[in-house]
């Protein structure tokens, strides 16, 4: 096995971002405008988060 066997060129191409997601929109959050279904969502990720803070530690 020599060094030449690793350095195949693959036809595969690396997996990119869909061409219907690339659209992105900046949307500005107002804590004022937010119903009830934002604040569970708000707070459904901050206790994510602080899941995965203590996972890797």
């Amino acid at each position: 096995m020599g060094k030449d066997e690793h350095k195949k060129k693959s036809k595969n191409r690396m997996a990119q971002t869909p061409k219907n997601q690339l659209r992105a929109q900046d949307v500005e959050f107002s804590q004022s405008m937010a119903d009830q279904e934002d604040l569970e969502a708000q707070a459904r990720a901050r206790e994510a988060d602080r899941r995965a803070q203590n996972q890797k530690r």
